[in-house]
């Protein structure tokens, strides 16, 4: 069995950190990201390697006007208003360089393997206090109907926004015409995400430099599959953001990327890397360096071990079967 290079992207600019940094973020770190996204586009399709682009509804939109039009009538009722996105575009309005992207996600359509995913329409937490199923359909829902509308496309690949897998919903993620969903890491830290510790976050971290948990890549047949649930294609590793100033570190944190696909190619195993196009924001040059060193690599365990890149469809639609039952 050959091994598979998985890479799905979490693209949400400033919806992903709104409730984190307020009005507090730098311009400059989102036209950056703006920028270097037609450069990995460029990369990935004259490399062949298939990426999903899992994308925040709220980006299709071109505007305001379509904003509103396209969003649901029943919207989250987090506890915590800070969480919701509505609430926010309320309270400090809409600006088009952080918050729409229809011409970056033509883009992605129009490049060679690239798969449009969904991150939810608005950045959906699915874990918080006070929203409800229903919330959540519609949500799923108003990223379909923007996506079909505008670019004639039915997503079928999703990713949780801040990791948050209600179980609960895969059942409504299937519904909705969602077929694959992108899991956790096998590993304790990564697990129950809206419960954040500082020995989950340490641990977390650590594990991109020194192996502490357990091995990163699996076999196909540890994909899980049940009857009235999407396919779960768990995560591998994040490709975390360049560290300013420290090189050491970055090379570190590159070479056990590097190890865990060198072994995945050689046990025919699937290796599952993803990280926000925003990441590249603070250093894209050096970020696209990165970038292409992970590419080149790829294309050496693809001569040598024959190892395949799929993205998340494409890896859902190659083990999809029967179903199981737990």
């Amino acid at each position: 069995m050959t091994g598979t290079f998985t890479i799905s992207l979490d693209f949400e600019l400033l919806w992903g950190i709104f409730d984190k940094v307020g009005t507090q973020y730098k311009p400059e770190y989102f036209a950056n990201t703006r920028r270097v996204i037609p450069e990995m586009l460029d990369l990935f399709g004259k490399m062949g390697i298939s990426v999903t682009w899992a994308t925040v509804g709220m980006l299709f939109a071109e505007n305001e006007e379509e904003w509103k039009h396209y969003s649901p009538e029943f919207l989250p009722s987090y506890r915590d208003k800070k969480l919701s996105a509505y609430e926010w575009a309320k309270s400090h309005g809409l600006r088009p360089e952080v918050h729409f992207a229809p011409e970056l996600i033509q883009q992605i359509i129009q490049t060679p393997h690239q798969e449009l995913g969904s991150h939810s329409y608005a950045h959906y937490y699915t874990l918080m206090r006070g929203q409800s199923p229903e919330q959540f359909r519609q949500d799923l829902q108003a990223s379909q109907r923007i996506s079909k509308e505008k670019f004639g496309i039915s997503l079928k690949s999703l990713v949780f926004p801040r990791n948050h897998i209600n179980e609960l919903y895969l059942g409504i993620c299937l519904e909705e015409g969602f077929e694959y969903v992108r899991g956790n890491p096998k590993n304790w830290f990564w697990q129950e995400t809206q419960h954040e510790s500082f020995s989950k976050k340490l641990f977390r971290s650590a594990d991109c430099f020194f192996p502490i948990g357990s091995k990163s890549s699996y076999n196909e047949e540890e994909i899980l599959r049940f009857d009235g649930e999407p396919v779960i294609l768990p995560a591998s590793r994040i490709l975390r953001p360049l560290a300013k100033n420290n090189p050491a570190f970055n090379s570190v944190r590159l070479n056990r990327i590097l190890n865990e696909m060198d072994l995945a190619a050689k046990n025919g195993e699937v290796y599952h890397l993803w990280w926000h196009p925003h990441n590249f924001g603070n250093d894209p040059k050096q970020s696209m360096l990165e970038l292409n060193k992970l590419v080149i690599h790829f294309l050496k365990l693809k001569e040598k071990y024959g190892m395949v890149s799929r993205s998340m469809q494409e890896m859902g639609e190659k083990v999809k079967k029967p179903a199981t039952f737990a």
